[in-house]
């Protein structure tokens, strides 16, 4: 990588940083990669390591719109891209009736924009500044879904059968997310950058839990983040991600609890709910476990 290059990927970090997401390198590189490709960017990882949080932050450095589109079971394209806003077309079709108009001509008033509601995938090829659009979550789509997307991530444009193909105004920056539940399509990987995102190391959390919980003495800091890294090395059904790092280290300070160690094994056990989110996690945490952990600490 050239000097220059090396340059803008360290400036891009410090905007990054300067709006609250500490990104590794090589995630800011891919950032600069799509935008100057003009491709999607495809983010996969576990839950809950800040996917969803880099399309976020990159509308806030871009001073742009962020346009969400949450993926779930059963998601079709009219939910995702447009839809008619039947009422109207009704009350217009009733007015209509003493319109000497042909029907062809009625039916062309009927399905006109001014009836469309623009669903996330519609509304983000209609802004005229670039928007960021966030595909969350899109393995919990179905596969039928994803070829839906296939004509927005390659040509930036939606085929409406009523009015036609409908090209951007202007390119989004497509930030597209998997927990990786499902594989998915060799066509949806093609058309996008990949980044996988993994669980932060010591360093990264620390620098995350010192910017995001600035109350916290440096000391409380180090030992929050040494206590996650150990229960995320625990065979758990849901390991701790950021969030619940951020939401533990203000259960803490709200107990008023200033230090991890053996001797408050039984006030940290009460701040768990903030960490360990199932019960069968939870088990795994009898006082014993926890007393270890904290003297590890």
């Amino acid at each position: 990588m050239s000097g220059d290059r090396m340059t803008e990927v360290a400036g891009l970090q410090q905007e990054l940083a300067r709006c609250g997401y500490i990104a590794e390198r090589g995630l800011a590189a891919a950032l600069l990669l799509m935008l100057d490709l003009g491709r999607p960017l495809l983010l996969e990882g576990d839950a809950g390591v800040g996917k969803t949080e880099v399309a976020k932050v990159l509308a806030a450095v871009r001073s742009t719109r962020l346009i969400r589109l949450q993926c779930y079971e059963g998601l079709d394209a009219h939910s995702a891209m447009y839809e008619w806003n039947y009422q109207r077309q009704l009350l217009a079709i009733k007015l209509l009736e003493q319109d000497d108009r042909s029907i062809a001509q009625k039916e062309q008033d009927i399905f006109s924009e001014r009836y469309l509601l623009r669903r996330p995938l519609l509304e983000a090829i209609s802004c005229e500044q670039p928007p960021v659009l966030l595909i969350d979550e899109v393995d919990r789509a179905d596969e039928a879904f994803e070829a839906y997307l296939l004509e927005l991530l390659s040509d930036f444009q939606l085929s409406i059968p009523e009015l036609g193909t409908v090209h951007a105004v202007s390119r989004p920056l497509v930030v597209i997310t998997s927990n990786g539940t499902r594989e998915l399509s060799d066509a949806l990987r093609r058309r996008c950058l990949y980044q996988y995102i993994d669980y932060p190391d010591y360093d990264k959390e620390l620098a995350i839990v010192r910017l995001k919980a600035p109350q916290a003495a440096a000391a409380l800091a180090r030992q929050i983040v040494a206590f996650v890294q150990g229960v995320r090395r625990m065979e758990l059904q849901k390991k701790p991600g950021i969030a619940e790092t951020l939401d533990w280290a203000a259960a803490l300070l709200r107990l008023d609890i200033a230090v991890i160690d053996r001797d408050g094994a039984e006030r940290i056990m009460e701040t768990l709910g903030a960490l360990i989110k199932t019960r069968d996690d939870r088990a795994a945490f009898p006082r014993e476990a926890v007393a270890r952990l904290a003297a590890a600490c």
